[in-house]
């Protein structure tokens, strides 16, 4: 069973997961060297267990108690702290209105070539740096029905608090794994039998409609970051540069915006 302690102070060793969540750079350093990542609410919490992950550690105030415990009661090693408001803000660094937290441990990442095996539609986000963004493609692919992701070096986590979030917590349910740098992730794709189409402006870019009418058989859909694009490398990678018609001298959607268009339009 999972232990209850219910906290007056900010002593205790295991809070350290949650001090100064709303320190961005801190976050994105440590998180992932120490192989956690944090779900916030009681439905994130619920679909990560439901994914095979692992608590750590629960954080959250006396009255979400009864609607947390039996979620992580089987891991006998889960600690729940309980707090009074106060006490919680002060540790976090903002209001805790979403029920609870977790520290939950995080998984292995699968293998490229894995996660390749059996897809017909990816995304491959370049260096996207908006956690809020990243969180949304998530969202959108698992809504209209991708069936993975893949993520440069450089991009944000998606396991950030914000992340999975904004997700809804599909981050967790969605597979994704990081890529290699150009152009070994075009060979990676290209073996894996992927066309690699770039969403971006070109003047010999394709309508998003035309190339939908003629799709290949897997695709693999590249969005770029969110000031710069894709870069000259992405574009040197694809195959074919693909563009959302757009009216009233607006150039270009929101990434996330422009990935749920996308992956609609190439809906079966």
């Amino acid at each position: 069973m999972a232990s209850v302690v219910h906290i007056t102070d900010l002593s205790h060793n295991g809070l350290q997961d949650y001090v100064g969540l709303t320190d961005v750079a801190l976050r994105k350093v440590s998180e992932p060297e120490r192989g956690l990542y944090i779900a916030e609410s009681s439905k994130v919490i619920q679909r990560a267990i439901h994914a095979g992950h692992v608590p750590r550690s629960v954080l959250l105030q006396e009255q979400w108690l009864e609607d947390i415990e039996p979620l992580v009661s089987s891991f006998d090693d889960c600690v729940i702290y309980v707090g009074s408001s106060e006490l919680l803000q002060a540790l976090t660094g903002f209001e805790m209105h979403r029920g609870a937290l977790a520290s939950m441990h995080r998984p292995e990442l699968p293998s490229v070539s894995d996660l390749l095996e059996d897809a017909k539609r990816i995304v491959v986000l370049e260096d996207i740096v908006d956690h809020t963004n990243v969180g949304a493609i998530f969202r959108a692919v698992a809504g209209l029905g991708a069936d993975a992701v893949l993520i440069t070096p450089r991009c944000a986590d998606p396991l950030y608090r914000r992340s999975v979030r904004v997700s809804m917590g599909t981050v967790l349910q969605v597979p994704w794994t990081r890529l290699p740098e150009w152009p070994e992730a075009r060979n990676l794709l290209h073996e894996a039998g992927f066309h690699i189409a770039a969403m971006a402006l070109a003047d010999d870019a394709v309508s998003l409609r035309d190339f939908a009418l003629h799709q290949p058989e897997k695709i693999a859909l590249v969005f770029g970051s969110e000031g710069d694009g894709l870069s000259h490398q992405a574009l040197e990678a694809c195959d074919t540069v693909v563009t959302i018609p757009m009216l009233h001298g607006v150039d270009s959607l929101n990434v996330a915006s422009a990935s749920a268009v996308a992956l609609y339009a190439l809906t079966d």
